[in-house]
């Protein structure tokens, strides 16, 4: 029998079809074969065939179209910042946008984020600068009716309801504006690539597109996308590493403060926050927002405890509350609202542990007040306090705040920004303060408090009897 040639074994892999491959249009996960939901991001009938890619061959290398250039001769007078018009968005990006660089605004639908923008390219427009707003959501009309509701109206704001990217390309090369907005990413489309707006492909080739004429022209661009249901920026993860600035516009549905904050930013501070409270007729500015997260009693009332808590570089005073509640299950709740569950749950067993505070008859719920989210350990010392006050039914001093990181053998142990929680402790009229033993050394000026050095929980709670 003829065994068959390796040429003819050839010849017949060559022509042999590729085998088609699967893609999610959520996060980009492949796959070798159909599946009803996505093994990554746990999505249904997001999972379609995609083309495969064609083999070509090695790049060739060619002339560089810029040559390479010492690092102490590159001028870098384009890289300043300009201000925003907003004192927090300032604050949040560093000391304004950077001309050519590219900025992902992130958040949940309605939460304010193109009133934010509309508001940016206003103050942008009132100095003088052209701005061009693309609208993929609204029509220019419906934008109009906004900026009449916020007052945002000036000649200089030019509004583009399109979704052909070729199209916006083509206005970008027309009007060359100093800030370019585009709202947003997920709904515009490119006819040169397959797939539908939003999807993984579409959502790469735009961004890509956009981003590149923003650094050849040297245009401060926004660009805002939409998030998945974990809060996450929708589309590929490439979105992300490819803008130079990350920021989530945050806020509980049922409060008016709004939080901006940096996730990523090549020309600034990170996990830096701005404050907004949102309003009738837009958003303003809260340049100190501490009083939010504190609420007012005529008297000490049992179960409070006050802290200073550092969102990026700010410290906030807030105030931290547990209310322990008798109970006849054998398994009492352990509910925590604005604060890490693990680490309310950590403080409450080292509670009973090293203070003989029997819980195990009682429900606890912890929470914080304004909306606000404490997720540091410095925190841990004030929830501890709260809950023993509540237990014990006596009230810790209203002037008087706990901060300190509590371990599982029942030490406070020292965290970081110390001197600067007890300036701003001082500056809203606090008087005493509970910090760790060992955070003493690193204090500077204690600005008049009284400072409870503590070594232990015990030391900490055995204040409340005084």
């Amino acid at each position: 029998m003829r065994s068959p040639s390796v040429a003819g074994m050839a010849t017949k892999n060559a022509t042999k079809a590729p085998r088609p491959t699967f893609a999610c249009g959520e996060c980009g996960w492949t796959t070798s074969k159909w599946v009803g939901r996505c093994a990554e991001c746990q999505a249904w009938g997001t999972v379609d065939e995609t083309r495969p890619l064609r083999s070509v061959g090695r790049t060739v290398a060619v002339a560089p179209s810029a040559a390479a250039t010492p690092i102490t001769e590159v001028r870098s007078e384009s890289a300043f910042s300009v201000s925003t018009g907003l004192g927090e968005l300032d604050r949040v990006l560093g000391k304004g946008a950077v001309p050519g660089g590219v900025i992902l605004l992130a958040g949940e639908p309605g939460i304010g984020k193109s009133t934010l923008l509309l508001d940016m390219a206003h103050r942008w427009a009132v100095a003088g600068r052209i701005v061009l707003y693309v609208s993929g959501e609204e029509s220019a009309a419906q934008v109009r009716m906004r900026a009449d509701r916020t007052g945002a109206l000036t000649p200089s704001l030019l509004v583009a309801a399109d979704t052909d990217l070729a199209s916006i390309l083509g206005t970008i090369e027309q009007l060359k504006p100093s800030l370019l907005i585009v709202d947003s990413v997920q709904t515009v489309g490119s006819g040169d690539v397959d797939g539908v707006p939003g999807g993984v492909t579409q959502v790469r080739e735009v961004a890509t597109a956009i981003i590149a004429a923003a650094k050849r022209h040297g245009i401060a661009t926004v660009l805002v996308g939409h998030v998945t249901k974990d809060g996450s920026v929708a589309g590929p993860r490439v979105l992300e590493h490819l803008v130079d600035t990350v920021l989530y516009f945050e806020g509980d549905p049922s409060s008016r403060l709004r939080l901006l904050r940096a996730v990523k930013n090549r020309f600034g501070p990170v996990a830096e926050i701005g404050c907004f409270d949102l309003v009738d007729d837009g958003l303003v500015e809260v340049p100190d927002p501490t009083g939010l997260f504190v609420s007012r009693h005529d008297q000490p009332v049992p179960g409070t405890c006050l802290t200073v808590a550092m969102e990026g570089r700010r410290p906030l005073l807030a105030e931290v509350q547990a209310l322990c509640v008798s109970t006849p299950n054998p398994s009492p709740r352990r509910t925590a609202s604005g604060l890490d569950p693990a680490r309310v749950a950590m403080g409450l067993a080292v509670l009973a542990k090293h203070c003989r505070v029997d819980l195990s008859k009682h429900d606890v719920y912890a929470a914080t007040v304004g909306g606000a989210r404490l997720v540091e350990p410095a925190i841990d010392l004030s929830v501890v306090v709260a809950a023993a006050s509540s237990v014990f039914g006596r009230a810790a001093p209203g002037n008087l705040i706990a901060i300190g990181e509590v371990g599982l053998a029942g030490e406070v142990r020292p965290v970081r920004h110390v001197a600067e929680r007890l300036h701003e402790a001082a500056r809203l009229g606090i008087e005493q303060a509970i910090i760790p033993l060992g955070a003493r050394n690193h204090m500077r000026a204690n600005n008049g408090l009284a400072i409870h050095a503590v070594a232990d929980v015990r030391s900490a709670i055995a204040l409340l009897s005084r």
